[in-house]
């Protein structure tokens, strides 16, 4: 099956940097669409940004202009690049991905464990 694995996040100040990324793992076909959500402490899970095969991009209006979504088709990894950081952006920060584990199975959306962020201000 597909796994998916993100890292990179940790503690930054407000105004900080932070590049996230999430591997794509195990029995792969191919990968479509990727992409980041995040959830914060006592909020729904809120979609961020997502990259499709082709690499067109797409992004909420809470973090275009600050954050940049990225894919490495060879390494079945996607990056999220976070900038201009503040508290509002800390969250468990999810990956996902839709992909085929084999030519004979059907596109299925799967998701990594998530990897914290957090903004100190």
């Amino acid at each position: 099956q597909v796994q998916l694995v993100e890292s990179g996040g940790g503690l930054v100040q407000a105004g900080g940097s932070l590049r996230l990324s999430c591997a794509a793992s195990g029995s792969i076909f191919s990968i479509n669409a990727m992409g980041w959500y995040r959830q914060a402490p006592g909020k729904r899970r809120e979609w961020v940004a997502e990259v499709t095969s082709g690499g067109s991009t797409n992004y909420a209006a809470s973090v275009k202009g600050r954050f940049t979504i990225s894919r490495d088709n060879a390494k079945n990894t996607v990056y999220l690049q976070m900038s201009s950081l503040n508290p509002e952006d800390t969250a468990l920060y999810y990956c996902n991905a839709d992909a085929r584990p084999s030519n004979l199975s059907p596109l299925k959306t799967y998701w990594g464990q998530g990897t914290q962020v957090t903004v100190s201000s």
